[in-house]
């Protein structure tokens, strides 16, 4: 992990956080919550025999829901801040699907930093695939201890 105490340590930070295990418990989980329970998710069955990926897959949301656990895995900001709010994505794509049983990592890059936000690009890996899962822009909002409007 790392730990980022000052803005100055902000300046070409990369961070890679630890690999996670896309299992079919979590992918039935996640299908429940969210009532996406197509086939190519949950019926390991069908998925082996009709999906072109010869499995089920997890969700593209599963997947992008999955960042904040990947990235305080791999990054410690400590600013002062009295929070650090997921202000939202710019962009996000999925160019590959993650098969259950895949390991999953994500590489966090800074790409813009001011006092108020961090815009991170994201790009989640999968061992040994070469296609990302997902990649996407990623924007943090650095409360301060005083009250701040987003």
């Amino acid at each position: 992990m790392m730990r980022i105490d000052s803005y100055e340590q902000l300046a070409g930070v990369t961070a890679t956080s630890d690999w996670i295990t896309i299992d079919q418990s979590m992918i039935d989980q996640f299908a429940r919550v969210t009532g996406d329970e197509q086939w190519i998710h949950v019926d390991p069955a069908r998925a082996r025999a009709e999906s072109p990926f010869g499995a089920t897959i997890a969700h593209g949301f599963l997947t992008l829901s999955l960042l904040s656990r990947l990235a305080f895995n791999a990054i410690d900001v400590q600013l002062g801040q009295s929070a650090i709010i997921n202000y939202g994505l710019n962009k996000v794509r999925f160019p590959a699907p993650a098969l259950v049983g895949t390991k999953l990592r994500g590489v966090f890059a800074l790409k813009e930093r001011n006092v108020e936000q961090l815009v991170w690009s994201v790009t989640v890996e999968a061992e040994g695939v070469a296609k990302p899962i997902c990649v996407a822009e990623w924007v943090w909002v650095i409360q301060s201890s005083r009250v701040n409007t987003l």
